[in-house]
């Protein structure tokens, strides 16, 4: 166990919290931003799945840990929730190499509906135009060769089915492409080409208690709020990262 400091985040979202932690693994300083839900809620991670979630922590690691981590993620998830008290099957876990405080968050509402997002984003050395670009890495028995991108954690209070909480992925993938292309952002591997993403972005969707909601397009109220505030959170990050 290694020496941890908090900082707490000034924000609350239906019983939610979140905070900054400062850890470390094999000497060198971690950032994990750490957001804990008042019970285990539904949640789906576009690297997990669907899962009862009491926390979603997304994990800044420093340059010197990249060859390390590329080569055995798993061992580096494993010690990061061993450190922090946590079991894998209660956590919806993210990585990133960017600094971790430059995070944006954005909240939108209309009447009963809430929707938030938190999200990280890097597009200097990553973005591509997916389907487009040759692929930058090879998964070979779950490890990697490259790692970059941008996460993107949204909580809504609305309680969504299992089919929305799938289109919600869509529209927040829809959502972060519009602020790309509103920024300009140029792939890194064939620049004349406009950025869809990065690589290995993530999302992860929170269902709260609320009001019950089938459908998160744009057609409906709750998936424009979705919308809303990925967009403008993504392009917030990423201009907290240039």
């Amino acid at each position: 166990m290694t020496d941890i400091q908090r900082k707490e985040i000034p924000w609350e979202f239906e019983g939610a919290e979140a905070e900054i932690i400062y850890h470390q693994f094999r000497d060198l300083p971690l950032k994990t931003l750490f957001i804990s839900l008042p019970e285990p809620r539904l949640a789906l991670s576009s690297r997990e799945g669907f899962r009862k979630a009491r926390f979603v922590i997304n994990n800044f690691n420093p340059p010197e840990l990249w060859e390390f981590i590329h080569q055995d993620y798993r061992f580096f998830e494993d010690s990061i929730l061993a450190d922090l008290g946590l079991r894998e099957d209660e956590v919806c876990f993210l990585s990133t190499g960017l600094d971790i405080e430059k995070f944006a968050l954005v909240e939108e509402s209309f009447k009963e509906f809430r929707v938030c997002a938190f999200v990280t984003a890097g597009v200097g050395s990553n973005a591509m135009r997916i389907g487009v670009d040759k692929a930058g890495s090879v998964e070979r028995e779950g490890k990697f060769e490259r790692v970059g991108t941008i996460n993107t954690i949204a909580l809504t209070n609305c309680k969504l089915s299992e089919g929305a909480m799938v289109r919600s992925i869509i529209t927040a993938t829809e959502a972060k492409t519009i602020a790309l292309q509103d920024l300009g952002v140029m792939s890194s591997y064939n620049p004349e080409l406009q950025a869809t993403g990065t690589g290995t972005d993530t999302v992860v969707i929170v269902s709260g208690h609320g009001p019950k909601i089938n459908y998160m397009g744009g057609h409906g109220k709750a998936g424009e709020l979705l919308a809303r505030v990925v967009t403008k959170a993504t392009k917030d990050a990423i201009e907290k990262q240039l």
